[in-house]
């Protein structure tokens, strides 16, 4: 009986080594600073561009929403200003626009989006000042602007904004997950830090949306050689009595 007594405790004795040694604690460092994220151009550099399976172009179009269902965009094409977005009506392929230059473009609307500041309206609305919305980010091949002149909301506001239908053309869409990048035309878009960063590597230019901010990067201006003069800017002679 004694014997059988010693085994026993010996059996339990090795299944509590084994639980103490394969068993491992996580503590927090207090220390511990989490990365900041990187800047809209620098993710986008650095960032693997994968095509994710899902994600396949429709024509000329490829268009994903975020996973949390608050950004639409789509790596696509313009003639002017008109824009071919497969969540928005456009003219894009009226035969009036046929002689406008096809230009490659990223365009992203948000349903809960920030204010545009004063410094980044661009446009005065047909001369009213009033109507200039954010919600909206464009960039072009030398330029990204954010917001635009529009009555009402946007086609992702109107699915799932705060009185979203949640359903449209949009639900359809597939999904860029966190941490993807994808590629077209010489535009890359990646989702990332809450939000989508889209733009022109090589020429650096972009945008970064999210629910609570934006960011628009556009290259320097060009710095003027040494030994170089500025031109004389032209005048006009008084008009002779």
């Amino acid at each position: 009986m004694e014997a059988m007594r010693r085994t026993v405790l010996g059996i339990l004795a090795g299944l509590l080594l084994v639980t103490a040694t394969s068993c491992t604690v996580t503590t927090k460092d207090p220390d511990y600073v989490t990365p900041a994220a990187l800047p809209p151009l620098e993710q986008l550099k650095q960032a693997p561009v994968s095509q994710p399976t899902a994600l396949a172009a429709t024509g000329d179009v490829l268009a994903f929403v975020t996973e949390d269902r608050n950004i639409v965009c789509a790596l696509t094409s313009a003639k002017g200003d008109n824009l071919n977005l497969p969540y928005e009506t456009n003219s894009f392929a009226d035969p009036a626009n046929t002689k406008l230059a096809t230009v490659p473009i990223a365009h992203c609307e948000l349903a809960h989006y920030p204010k545009p500041d004063s410094k980044d309206i661009k446009d005065d609305c047909a001369g009213t000042g009033l109507g200039y919305l954010g919600g909206a980010a464009l960039v072009r091949p030398d330029k990204a602007v954010y917001g635009e002149c529009r009555s009402g909301v946007t086609q992702m506001e109107a699915e799932f904004g705060p009185k979203g239908t949640k359903n449209g053309p949009i639900s359809q869409l597939p999904v860029l997950e966190d941490g993807q990048n994808i590629e077209r035309n010489g535009l890359r878009c990646s989702a990332y830090n809450g939000g989508v960063a889209c733009g022109n590597v090589s020429a650096g230019v972009a945008f970064f949306v999210s629910r609570s901010t934006y960011q628009l990067v556009e290259p320097p201006e060009p710095t003027q050689s040494p030994g170089t003069q500025a031109p004389t800017p032209a005048t006009t002679a008084p008009k002779s009595a």
